[in-house]
């Protein structure tokens, strides 16, 4: 690598940093623009959902401006309006909004009762959301009782997608002990309510009494807080934003760091204003004085895909099978990727650019033979990427604009001109999809996925990890309806000799079937192939093509369920069999698996951390066998278990996201992404809904001092909903790049990852029972080779003076390895533990050589003692018997156990305030 690409190099690495996000958001004087809000391609044509949006939007922006001091305030939103809709005057095309970089999604649940808005947020605190999910009933104003006023929803849904904040309620731990009092988890500590039982019998409901419960002295499952409507705390927007008081988030000054809620758990007891004034929204912007406009909406319409191939042909491409496999990957993608009704186009490019089609719309198999014979079949030349995109531009433009267009360029070369085009890139309004094909690509090829919002991928020239086709088949539209995009099921290589066989299976799983396609490649001569269904019937009717050595086998109608057996044989070279379908039918959501890497650069020693999203529909799948295949530009692949177990590099245990850190760097440079999933390991449905993001159900409200009650949220049962589920998938998670990786041999920099689903459980009166998932010696790979446990009875000592804090003996803790789970029981010692006190506990795990991980999250346990029973006494009839009116001078529920009378003990009920 020579001087001048070597600070190309550093200058690609600078523009990319950052979190990797298609999202096209920007923050323009203290006003949010760009906003994508896409309505999902299946919800039935209503243009009154148009106007809910509009209105929704335009009441949270003055709420948003308000609550952050005025700092921010939403400036412009696209609305995406589904291809089936109606056109109309004021609808026009997309430029770069499309439905995979939506920041929210507008769609019907698959789930009963769904219909809770909530986003993806699977990375850590700080770290931006993936998106907001909202359905028609709850913009039309049906979900009003439940979730409070839309705008307002839509903010709390906000502090989660664009700073990364948590909720501060917990539906799981409503009320916990802090100083021998029972408190209601929430934030701040100065909201005031009541508590009570929703009951309901014979078809009437009515408010019961809670339950004392005299083994953990709080209160039975049940019990619900009901805040007051009127309020004198203002605070937090992300505990009940449907108070009409509350107007601002939690501060430092009045955030309740006791509460067991996942804002404390994730963010290390910070409020989220804290969160908050640390992003980089807040470090770029001042208050202002000035009232801020009315957001302002743009109305686009999903049209037909248009498409153009910007090719590489230069001299290079002769080198290393390159152009055959180009050839092999091309007629992947217009054979069975490109969805019918498309319009593609196709230019090569060498010194100069060669038109090679115009666009053709793909409306039969003849349209897209007409392609595939159009791909280059020589290589010569030098490498003039500009050119190339140029020419796409102006076969684009003989049509339609090049607003919304989509180009995919694949180049092996350099090409020092590149940044030349950059302008008129920006300018065209398209959606570039980039494909660097072997060490040497351009390394600013990058860049332009990074400006117009395409897929970056890297394919070496190891034929037996099939990237280029991998590549190509991740090219499935971001507008259409999910039954129609290209879904990949296997995608494997291997190196035969001695006439050995490659054999496997591939499952065809009730979701998928439609247009299934089998692909097999080889390098030298044909092999011979063996494939049959699941009914053992042999398939024969592969059409073979010498010239690109491959062979496919489309299967009519819908490919029969079950397990696809298949057979290989050659010598001496390398096959390939790739496995494409799609959705089997409209109605029923296909199983799929999106893939990614939280970061477009890794930067040694900073780890990576990989993603893989398993749904169907809104449902995640549970327990599959998921693993990640990371090859870097030296050849060398690494595969990980990712794992959806909550610890480690895992945000949320069972949210379907399965996740794991990468930290095997070998060299600079570029590092492609893929991963495979297998089901068949009794995954389970569930409510998709992670209760760490989402608005809280708001268990019903207080009118002329009674409580009034909503229907009960729906319970999650899983025993009821679990069904085995076999599947297989592979999925492209695109590529990134690394820097800063030193030659071997690569020192040892990384520490244990943090431990973040730390848990403590008191055993009899005085012993302490801690679990938690094991990390490893680098993040959550291997063993660590230490623990330190430390206690105090002040949270907020333990967090910032944890080396100062009281050690617990660990002598006999040997830790595992990464990802078991601990069990460790100890005596506090030195340490007055007694009736009411709250001890608060912490873990910090050191590797071999002696580096620490962060501090793990606070686990507590509040002693409670129950008094001896009393001698039995004749007491009123509880069931009729009025229920005292206790009266706490404080706004937090508490009860002194010892002062209330036995003969109430088993049902109190508060009036808070």
């Amino acid at each position: 690598m020579g001087p001048c690409k070597s600070s190309v190099f550093i200058l690609i690495l600078h523009l990319l940093e950052g979190a990797l996000s298609n999202s096209l958001i920007q923050l323009n004087n203290n006003g949010y623009e760009g906003i994508v809000i896409a309505i999902d391609p299946n919800v039935p044509e209503d243009e009154t959902l148009i106007q809910q949006i509009k209105d929704m939007v335009t009441q949270a922006s003055p709420y948003l401006f308000e609550a952050t001091g005025k700092r921010f305030y939403f400036k412009n939103v696209a609305i995406l309006i589904p291809e089936t809709w109606k056109t109309k005057a004021d609808y026009v095309r997309p430029k770069l909004e499309t439905y995979k970089n939506a920041d929210v999604l507008v769609a019907e649940s698959t789930l009963p009762d769904g219909d809770e808005p909530y986003t993806e947020h699977i990375g850590k605190c700080g770290d931006k959301g993936e998106r907001i999910h909202l359905t028609p009933n709850f913009l039309a104003g049906k979900k009003l009782k439940e979730y409070g006023p839309q705008g307002r929803a839509f903010v709390h849904e906000w502090a989660h997608l664009r700073w990364g904040v948590f909720d501060e309620y917990n539906n799981d731990e409503k009320f916990y002990l802090s100083n021998g009092r029972i408190q209601a988890v929430r934030c701040s500590v100065g909201i005031t309510g009541k508590i009570g039982v929703n009951k309901c019998q014979g078809g009437s409901c009515y408010t019961g009494k809670c339950t004392f419960d005299k083994t953990t002295g709080l209160y039975k499952k049940g019990c619900e807080f009901i805040p007051h409507s009127q309020q004198t705390e203002k605070a937090s927007i992300m505990f009940a934003q449907h108070v009409d008081a509350v107007v601002e988030f939690c501060t430092e000054q009045n955030h309740n760091k006791e509460a067991p809620n996942m804002q404390n758990t994730k963010c290390n007891l910070r409020s989220t204003w804290e969160v908050i004034r640390d992003s980089e929204d807040f470090k770029k912007t001042t208050p202002t004085t000035t009232q801020p406009p009315n957001p302002t909406f743009s109305l686009l319409q999903i049209g037909q895909r248009i498409v153009c191939l910007v090719l590489d042909k230069s001299g290079s491409m002769a080198t290393g099978n390159r152009l055959n496999r180009l050839n092999q990957a091309g007629q992947l993608f217009l054979l069975q990727i490109i969805e019918l009704r498309s319009w593609v186009g196709m230019v090569t490019f060498d010194s100069a650019a060669h038109v090679q089609s115009e666009l053709i719309q793909i409306n039969s198999g003849s349209d897209r033979d007409t392609l595939t014979k159009r791909l280059p079949t020589a290589a010569s030349g030098g490498t003039s990427i500009c050119s190339g995109l140029r020419s796409a531009f102006t076969v684009i433009k003989k049509k339609y604009p090049t607003d919304g267009s989509e180009i995919v360029l694949l180049t092996d070369g350099e090409d020092n001109t590149i940044s030349g085009c950059f302008n008129e890139v920006k300018q065209s309004g398209a959606i570039i999809h980039t494909v660097a094909l072997g060490p040497s690509a351009a390394r600013e090829l990058e860049e332009l996925s990074k400006m117009t919002g395409g897929l970056r991928t890297y394919a070496s020239d190891q034929v037996q990890n099939n990237g280029l086709i991998d590549a190509f088949g991740a090219l499935s539209s971001g507008n259409g309806a999910v039954s129609q995009r290209s879904i990949q099921l296997e995608s494997k290589g291997s190196t035969l000799q001695n006439s050995q066989w490659m054999n496997g299976t591939v499952i065809v799983d009730s979701t998928v079937g439609k247009d299934t396609l089998f692909l097999v490649t080889w390098t030298t001569q044909p092999p011979q192939i063996l494939l049959w269904d699941p009914s053992g019937q042999k398939q024969d009717g592969f059409v073979v093509d010498k010239n690109t050595k491959m062979a496919f086998l489309q299967i009519p109608g819908i490919a029969k369920v079950g397990t696809w057996k298949y057979s290989l044989q050659a010598s001496s070279q390398t096959l390939t069999l790739t496995v494409t379908s799609r959705a089997s039918s409209a109605t029923l959501p296909p199983i799929t698996v999106t893939s990614k890497m939280n970061k477009d650069t890794g930067k040694f020693p900073s780890p990576m951390i990989v993603y893989a999203n398993i749904r169907q529909g809104a449902s995640p799948i549970l327990r599959a066998s998921v693993t990640a295949l990371i090859e870097s530009e030296n050849g060398k692949t690494v595969t990980l278990e990712l794992l959806d177990n909550g610890a480690g590099a895992d945000a949320a245990k069972d949210d379907g996201v399965y996740s794991r850190y990468f930290t095997t760097y070998d060299t600079n440079g570029r590092y492609s992404v893929k991963v495979r999933a297998l089901g068949g390991v009794n995954p389970v449905r569930r409510r998709a809904i992670p209760q760490q993001s989402g608005v809280m159900y708001v268990p019903g409200w207080i009118e002329n001092d009674e409580i009034q009650w909503n229907p009960p949220r729906p319970e999650i049962e899983d025993d009821v909903q679990r069904k085995q589920v076999c599947f297989s998938r592979t999925s492209s998670g695109g590529s990134f790049v690394a820097s800063g990786v030193p030659n071997a041999p690569i020192p040892d920099l990384f520490p244990p990852c943090q431990i973040t689903d730390l848990k403590a459980e008191i055993h009899g009166h005085s012993l302490i029972n801690l679990t938690w998932t094991a990390p490893g010696d680098d993040y959550d790979h291997g063993t660590a080779h230490k623990y330190i446990i430390r206690i105090s009875t002040s949270i907020l000592d333990l967090r910032d003076k944890f080396n100062e804090s009281l050690q617990v003996n660990t002598t006999a803790l040997i830790p595992k390895e990464a990802n078991s789970e601990e069990v460790f029981l100890f005596k506090p010692e030195n340490i007055t533990f007694e009736n009411g006190t709250d001890l608060f506990i912490a873990i910090q795990a050191v590797d071999k050589v002696d580096l620490k991980s962060e501090i793990s999250n606070i686990a507590r346990v509040s002693l409670f003692i129950p008094p001896q029973t009393p001698p039995e006494t004749p007491s009123p009839d509880e069931t009729s018997a009025p229920c005292p009116n206790i009266s706490i001078n404080s706004t937090i529920p508490g009860i002194h156990i010892l002062k209330i009378m036995w003969k109430w003990i088993g049902e109190l009920q508060l009036s808070i305030g």
